[in-house]
């Protein structure tokens, strides 16, 4: 069984507790907070024996095998290094890093630490819809193009407009709406069409410095992918993936709830809407897998596969941030 440890007690690490809680493979043992009374409370709420506010005693602990780590983004490469220095296995929320240099100097720590695994929680690619999309475009006679959508107003941007700086809208804690809601559009991308040829990144900066939304552009040798996301606004436009005379249409980007395909005819079939109580039940129990099976050649394969995802993602996510002159604070351009 796996026993897992968490930093972070938000409401993602509520959701992949709660989402951990239904399957067997897992054991919710250790939280750690900076705070006694909120790791306190958070343990007791669900059923954890072990609180730390010192992460060098967290990491130390034999009370858990895997870290989930849901900190802010900044604190994702020092905290994950240490995990992998301490035997542990690395659940982290994403985006996994804030550059390439952090990726490049944690996969050398990662390959001299081969007993442990490294995931970067990009929950929507684990979905049975998700893999519906995939299954649609290897039956299409050809693919022109896409358009990815993700817009979701954040309460904390209330916090911006009044004259403050919360953490998803900071540039010392790595955030902005490319980091946050545009990283599940580049992962949809990357997943389905490899790293683009050219990327390029048109962002609404708010007062803090960092992109409250924002359209990015990934050109590939035949076709273009557009993404846009926002946390500065709502919108309830569809995605899509142009074939020829057919496309797939998602209802959201990063959720993923709907998926149709409408072929040449005009005729509309949903071919993607099995969805779990909890959205991150799929990607946990993909993990696990891989953890629990080390000598298994696919699942292996596949934690190899996701691995290079990762670096892929890594890789644009800050080639966008360059194309449109975004650098976070201590971070050399």
């Amino acid at each position: 069984m796996i026993k897992l440890g968490v930093i972070g007690t938000n409401w993602i690490t509520q959701q992949f507790v709660e989402a951990v809680q239904t399957l067997k493979e897992y054991d919710f043992t250790s939280v750690y907070s900076r705070k006694v009374e909120t790791a306190e409370e958070f343990a007791s709420k669900n059923g954890a024996s072990n609180t730390y506010t010192d992460l060098k005693e967290f990491f130390s602990s034999d009370n858990f095998d895997t870290v989930y780590i849901a900190s802010p983004n900044s604190l994702h490469f020092d905290q994950a290094k240490q995990a992998i220095e301490n035997g542990k296995n690395v659940i982290v929320e994403k985006p996994a890093f804030a550059n390439q240099k952090q990726m490049a100097e944690f996969q050398t720590l990662l390959a001299s630490h081969p007993e442990v695994k490294f995931f970067e929680a990009a929950r929507n690619i684990h979905t049975a819809n998700f893999h519906s999309i995939e299954d649609q475009m290897a039956k299409m006679a050809g693919i022109s193009g896409a358009e990815f959508t993700y817009s979701k107003y954040s309460s904390r941007y209330d916090k911006v407009l009044a004259g403050e700086e919360p953490n998803v809208f900071s540039l010392k804690f790595a955030g902005g709406a490319l980091q946050d809601l545009g990283v599940y559009t580049v992962y949809d991308a990357v997943t389905l069409f490899g790293l683009p040829e050219e990327v390029a990144y048109f962002p609404k900066l708010v007062a803090t410095g960092v992109d409250g939304k924002g359209t990015a552009i990934l050109k590939y040798s035949k076709f273009v992918v557009t993404l846009n996301f926002s946390k500065m606004s709502n919108s309830q436009m569809t995605s899509e993936i142009a074939g020829l005379k057919d496309f797939i249409e998602i209802d959201d980007a990063g959720e993923i709830t709907e998926v149709s395909y409408h072929d040449a005819d005009g005729n509309r079939q949903v071919i993607g809407n099995s969805n779990k109580e909890n959205p991150m039940i799929e990607e946990a129990i993909d993990f696990a897998k891989v953890i629990d099976n080390p000598e298994d050649s696919e699942m292996q394969r596949l934690y190899k596969y996701w691995n290079q995802l990762s670096i892929n993602v890594n890789k644009v996510l800050f080639n966008l941030r360059q194309d449109a002159n975004i650098v976070f604070v201590d971070e050399e351009k």
